[in-house]
């Protein structure tokens, strides 16, 4: 007789003016705009219909915040993971996707080719981001055995934490969606290991495909 799963709800931030404007974000701490303080709202009101037991974040503001909206609903603490951050992108923080893309054109071939690749010098590959996020959810899953635990969390972060725990392999990543401001994804964990993605990229409200 096997336990009930446990259930990670991996939760990405709102949306931020770096978001709109196509900057790298990487590990800046930039704060959510209006636009996601109301979308962490409208994401909150939902995830807040589970029974969810525990919230952990990634410590940058737009992760936190967004994890905030919904412990304060439920009156339940945050407790905070410096290996849920999104990737680091060294120098090229606040720099625009167009102008990386333009002076990196290796950089660009790699993502359209379906490889890996470092984000600047200074950065980390997704592989590396995939090993530190997976590490902390399964962590995470095994402190909390049958519980719903919300993960605050980050777009790139999400998708290789998941890809790591599940075993998948850097071009099995790409054929995944962008999550989606305040989307957030549901995986379940066994403690022999098998985890299993239930959902992904969900979010509050009906978008055009």
């Amino acid at each position: 007789m096997t336990g009930p799963r446990t259930r990670l709800v991996l939760w990405r931030h709102g949306q931020t003016d770096h978001n709109v404007e196509r900057r790298f974000q990487g590990q800046a701490d930039v704060p959510l705009n209006e636009v996601g303080l109301g979308q962490a709202q409208q994401a909150a009101a939902l995830l807040a219909q589970l029974p969810v037991d525990v919230v952990v974040s990634s410590p940058l503001r737009r992760a936190l915040v967004t994890s905030q909206t919904l412990a304060k609903r439920l009156a339940l603490p945050v407790a905070t993971d410096d290996r849920l951050m999104e990737i680091s992108v060294g120098s090229w923080e606040g720099l625009l996707d167009s102008d990386v893309y333009a002076a990196h054109p290796d950089f660009a071939l790699a993502l359209d080719e379906g490889r890996d690749f470092r984000r600047s010098p200074e950065g980390e590959t997704a592989l590396e981001v995939g090993e530190r996020v997976g590490a902390a959810l399964r962590e995470i899953a095994d402190a909390n055995p049958g519980k719903t635990v919300v993960v605050g969390c980050h777009g790139l972060a999400i998708r290789m934490g998941t890809a790591n725990v599940l075993g998948w392999d850097y071009p099995t990543t790409t054929r995944l969606a962008s999550m989606f401001n305040c989307g957030w994804t549901t995986l379940t964990a066994r403690p022999q290991g098998d985890w299993k993605l239930v959902t992904w990229n969900q979010v509050a409200l009906q978008r055009p495909s």
